[in-house]
């Protein structure tokens, strides 16, 4: 189980993490909470998170008075993100939520007290906020503290999953993440939620999210374990692999992870199979192949097995000609089709070691588009 920092440590530990909520503290007096997971993982002792803020009062005015610079305003949610000693805070109106539909988004109002701004929250473990001018009198309604402590994930009522489906998303990234269990009757109500009442951008946004974490995989087997969605045969795994694979000094940089990492893990399959069976024997063959593909496709097959990506990431799809269709046109070639056909022929062959240099590319661009 988590060990957690004790109540009478969090004003030393507020301190050592985020220095900058000093200037937060004395302007908003008792009206600024931390909230959400810098509350959460501050309790873990946990890597710095991003910083979120309800002001129970006015957010935009707080911000004016800390002289911030202005990064966003969002009037409908109350909330403003600003610069501050060099870090982005988000502060937020503490605010209650009705929703008018499954799936909807909130219809939001300004809330009177902190407790009711946590009332509104996912789970247990992020309903929790610290009083930035006392956080030794931590504010903790629903008993999150002790949930953490017990490592479970409750969620805060019955309807929290009909409300925004994809709240079940996040408590697959949240399980996978912590390694908690589920509280019972909320497994109950995560295996009745019904992710087809948000929209399909509102899901993938949530699945990029889970997607983006080291542990995502596991989240992805909890989410099909629940019945929530149906990964690709061995989508698990295959996620592992481009995670593992992303991170080596070759493929690093070239992908984005997250859409990388969700396509392996739900597919659709078979767009990578003709990259895994083909063994190219030329390197033209090769860039022939790949070429028509997106990176994330590329290391999907990669991830699968096709280990002649590598010489296509490191050497082939580099290779260039020194010469380009003004060339050939002014050799006597009409502009068209033929032109393409030439410059094609030529970076074959030069991909397979065939010519080297400017006028043997231009000789065989010549050849090939003259004999069409």
């Amino acid at each position: 189980m988590p060990s957690l920092i004790p109540i009478e440590s969090l004003a030393a530990a507020l301190r050592r993490a985020y220095p900058e909520l000093e200037a937060v503290a004395a302007a908003g007096g008792g009206s600024a909470f931390l909230v959400g997971g810098a509350v959460r993982d501050l309790l873990l002792g946990r890597e710095r998170a991003d910083l979120d803020i309800s002001v129970v009062g006015d957010a935009a005015a707080l911000a004016a008075q800390l002289g911030a610079e202005l990064l966003a305003e969002h009037e409908r949610f109350g909330t403003v993100k600003v610069h501050l000693d060099g870090h982005e805070l988000d502060l937020a109106t503490a605010r209650i939520e009705v929703y008018t539909r499954p799936g909807a988004l909130p219809t939001v109002a300004p809330a009177h007290s902190i407790e009711a701004d946590l009332a509104r929250r996912d789970f247990t473990l992020n309903a929790i906020a610290l009083p930035l001018a006392d956080p030794a009198a931590l504010v903790d309604p629903n008993g999150g503290r002790a949930d953490l402590e017990a490592g479970l994930l409750r969620v805060l009522h019955p309807d929290s999953f009909v409300d925004d489906p994809t709240r079940a998303i996040r408590a697959a990234r949240y399980a996978a993440r912590f390694g908690f269990a589920l509280e019972p009757a909320t497994e109950q109500l995560l295996r009745a939620t019904d992710l087809e009442t948000v929209s399909a951008e509102r899901r993938e946004a949530e699945l990029l999210r889970l997607a983006g974490e080291e542990s995502a995989p596991r989240g992805f087997e909890l989410l099909e374990e629940w019945g929530l969605i149906r990964l690709r045969r061995g989508g698990a795994e295959l996620a592992a692999a481009v995670l593992r694979l992303l991170a080596t000094p070759l493929w690093e940089g070239e992908v984005e992870p997250p859409r990388a990492v969700l396509a392996a893990a739900l597919g659709p399959a078979g767009r990578e199979s003709g990259l895994v069976v083909e063994t190219p024997r030329r390197p033209s063959e090769a860039v022939a192949l790949a070429r028509p593909h997106d990176l994330g496709t590329l290391a999907i097959a990669r991830a699968l097995g096709a280990d002649w990506l590598d010489d296509y990431l490191s050497i082939w799809r580099e290779v260039s000609l020194a010469i380009d269709g003004d060339d050939l046109i002014a050799a006597g070639i009409p502009a068209g089709p033929a032109i393409g056909r030439g410059l094609e022929a030529a970076l074959s062959a030069k991909l397979d070691g065939e010519v080297s240099g400017r006028e043997q590319e231009l000789t065989a661009a010549l050849e090939a588009a003259r004999a069409g």
